[in-house]
């Protein structure tokens, strides 16, 4: 009854305690260039194409992949977009002292274009068959954050 694939991904890095628990990475807010940027692609009336724009001028934006996977023309767009915010922002967290473990919450307005893409692409990933993938994003989730992508909690 365990989790198809369990293991695979994990890291095999010590997990260093602090008194209060398992470490907690917080990510950097996006640059407000960015979020006005955003704001304005989610304004016009085609927002997909829009949100490619701010991409292509902010390549490392987590918020403007997460966007583009909410508003990607079919599956495999939507698929693509979270993927690339997914794996920008496992770089990311490393960037910022995340070593493959601890927490990354939701609680942290600044971890959620993160999340998002990683949520997403789960979701994705689930609705297109790829149901080992969709079970080890799951996992992978509740280790990032078991107060909010643990059992029914998991509406993010």
């Amino acid at each position: 009854m365990g989790v198809s694939g369990y293991g695979r991904g994990v890291s095999d890095q010590p997990i260093h305690m602090t008194p209060s628990g398992p470490p907690r990475t917080v990510l950097p807010a996006e640059h407000d260039e960015v979020n006005r940027a955003l704001r304005h692609a989610l304004e016009e009336s085609d927002a997909r194409e829009a949100l490619a724009m701010v991409i292509e001028r902010h390549p490392k934006s987590l918020a403007a992949w997460a966007e583009l996977g909410d508003h990607g023309r079919d599956p495999v767009e939507r698929y693509a977009a979270y993927r690339v915010g997914y794996h920008r922002g496992l770089d990311a967290l490393r960037a910022n002292g995340w070593r493959g473990s601890g927490y990354v919450r939701w609680d942290d307005p600044t971890n959620r274009p993160f999340l998002r893409c990683l949520k997403g692409l789960g979701d994705i990933a689930d609705g297109i068959g790829e149901i080992d993938e969709a079970e080890r994003i799951a996992l992978f989730l509740a280790q990032l954050d078991p107060w909010t992508y643990s059992g029914s909690n998991a509406h993010h």
